[in-house]
């Protein structure tokens, strides 16, 4: 199956797609670049919406707006073009960092990982973190030494939740309790072998059946996992850094994928930070709506 090139904005860090559902629109950005694009499937129509600091996340609030994670662990919302309200000023653990990955819960709580920082040779001197940011505002650390936070989702019947953890090649299980937020009991749902390839999970989404779809950076593909963690399906991109997918369209049946390595095409292929789409037999599960400071 081979996908199509939506938009192709040569991004050096194409992530975080989401379908905004109220606007049948999808949003993603670039985040080294500080910028963020939207899509409308109806028109054809491809722009950016957004320049500034690097958003390494984002998701939908419930009156619409999006609600921003950006570096130094800033918070805010978005809506319309401009910047409106300030949730976190930022984090003082987060100087040296940003955000990356998140994904709001059935309460309208996000959890939102961070990534690590290297020194001047590339070295990690420090690994990223995830929190918990309730809908009052208050932010909770909830675990240290992640190497790399990414994809993020829940089970259908939401009891059990999603954590990518790229450096250390594994999609993590928790226990999650919808009624407090609190994630228990971590248990390794999928590592991936580090040969054959360089492949890393990354981001990820879950279908109406209860299926994984991660993307593999460095890997050229999605892989899809039953809810036993059994391979099922793979899909094969024209470029080795696929960063995440999500499922968008008015009917949830169109899988967008991300990608990386635009700023060397040479390297990465001639559509590497392309954004793409396959049309598949599965569908998407609605996005739950982030309520934070609503």
């Amino acid at each position: 199956m081979t996908p199509e090139i939506v938009a192709d904005y040569a991004c050096r860090t194409g992530e975080r797609p989401l379908w905004h559902a109220a606007e049948r629109r999808l949003y993603w950005t670039d985040i080294p670049a500080g910028k963020m694009f939207r899509y409308d499937p109806a028109t054809g129509r491809h722009e950016q919406v957004y320049e500034g600091r690097p958003v390494g996340g984002f998701t939908i609030q419930a009156d619409g707006a999006l609600l921003l994670f950006m570096d130094r662990g800033t918070v805010a919302t978005w809506r319309d073009g401009e910047l409106r309200h300030t949730i976190i000023d930022d984090i003082a653990a987060e100087h040296d960092s940003r955000f990356n990955d998140v994904i709001a819960d059935p309460a309208g709580r996000v959890f939102c990982g961070t990534m690590g920082v290297k020194d001047d040779q590339g070295r990690v001197v420090r690994n990223g973190r995830l929190y918990r940011l309730d809908c009052d505002g208050k932010i909770t650390r909830l675990l240290d030494d992640v190497a790399t936070s990414n994809g993020m989702g829940f089970t259908l019947d939401l009891r059990t939740m999603y954590h990518t953890e790229t450096g250390r090649r594994t999609i993590w299980q928790f226990d999650y309790d919808q009624a407090t937020g609190a994630i228990t009991n971590r248990r390794a749902f999928i590592t991936l072998p580090q040969q054959p390839t360089n492949a890393r999970p990354d981001g990820l989404a879950v279908d109406a059946e209860g299926r994984l779809w991660s993307a593999q950076y460095d890997g050229g593909c999605l892989i899809c996992f039953d809810a036993q963690g059994r391979e099922q399906q793979r899909l094969e991109l024209p470029t080795s850094r696929v960063t995440c997918p999500t499922f968008g369209g008015e009917a949830l049946d169109e899988l967008y994928v991300a990608t990386a390595g635009g700023d060397d095409r040479q390297k990465n292929g001639p559509t590497a930070g392309a954004l793409f789409r396959f049309r598949l037999a599965a569908r998407g599960r609605p996005e739950f709506l982030s309520r934070v400071g609503l």
